[in-house]
């Protein structure tokens, strides 16, 4: 993978953090590269139903749908009230919906000692389970090896 498109992944997750929320203080958002060099960054709008409201990815997951594309890696960062930057890895949900764009799928994760670093780990990394193998008919290849 090219390393710079996956530093211009996270730069711009920081930089829409940045722009959105100037106030400095407790927000987040993510970024997804896609397979044509496209990068989509999203962000969670607040509700005033906690139930009602969505994740980070799901703005640039759309998008990548909408423009037929291909998701090559994602990143999600959490701006911290103090500015310091930390990485998140994909939830469950989200491993899910990259789960459909293959195994080679790439995702941030925090570096163990140091959750402000980006480390980029294949999905199927992350995913080492993953449940759809039980029908290899209907999954991406990629699961089944």
């Amino acid at each position: 993978m090219d390393e710079t498109a996956l530093a211009a992944t996270v730069a711009a997750c920081k930089a829409l953090i940045d722009s959105r929320f100037p106030d400095g203080g407790d927000h987040g958002a993510a970024a997804m590269l896609l397979g044509d060099g496209t990068i989509l960054t999203g962000t969670a709008p607040a509700a005033v139903n906690p139930s009602v409201e969505v994740c980070h990815e799901i703005e640039p997951y759309c998008g990548a749908y909408r423009l037929n594309q291909r998701v090559v890696a994602s990143v999600c960062i959490h701006r911290e009230p103090s500015g310091r930057t930390v990485v998140l890895s994909p939830c469950g949900v989200c491993r899910e919906r990259l789960a459909v764009h293959g195994p080679q799928v790439l995702v941030a994760v925090a570096e163990p000692r140091d959750p402000t670093v980006v480390v980029w780990k294949p999905l199927r990394d992350v995913l080492p389970d993953y449940w759809m193998t039980a029908f290899p008919d209907e999954i991406d290849a990629g699961w089944i090896s």
